[in-house]
């Protein structure tokens, strides 16, 4: 092996990587946990306000999963308080969604909740 081979190989690793970090996307992302510390809960509608937030941060939402879940709408369903037939729904009763660009809609499916207050709607800004 030519002398100096180990030390090329371990720059061009490193050149490699450093490359790899110029080229990603960085990701800055804050973290919001729904509801704060109530938690997805009646009422939450109006928590977003006065929040600014950014495509991939990330909504934690923790709830008593045999009361509730999180549903992932468009805006009529949102407006209408129904989940259509394949909408995404999460049960866990700690999950965490990351947002896209754009507006997203959130209910609980739980007849009544949604109409007492337990949607949000987020208008996540691009980050870009």
């Amino acid at each position: 092996m030519a002398q100096g081979s180990g030390s090329s190989a371990r720059l061009g690793v490193l050149l490699g990587i450093l490359l790899y970090l110029l080229a990603a996307k960085p990701i800055f992302a804050a973290e919001y946990k729904v509801g704060d510390t109530a938690g997805w809960t009646y009422n939450v509608e109006n928590w977003p306000n006065g929040k600014s937030f950014k495509d991939a941060d990330l909504l934690i939402f923790n709830y008593f999963k045999e009361r509730h879940n999180v549903a992932v709408l468009t805006k009529e369903g949102y407006d209408s308080c129904t989940a259509p037939s394949g909408s995404i729904v999460y049960q866990t009763g700690h999950d965490e969604i990351r947002l896209d660009p754009g507006q997203s809609y959130f209910i609980c499916t739980t007849p009544g909740h949604c109409e007492n207050g337990m949607k949000i709607a987020i208008n996540a800004s691009d980050s870009n």
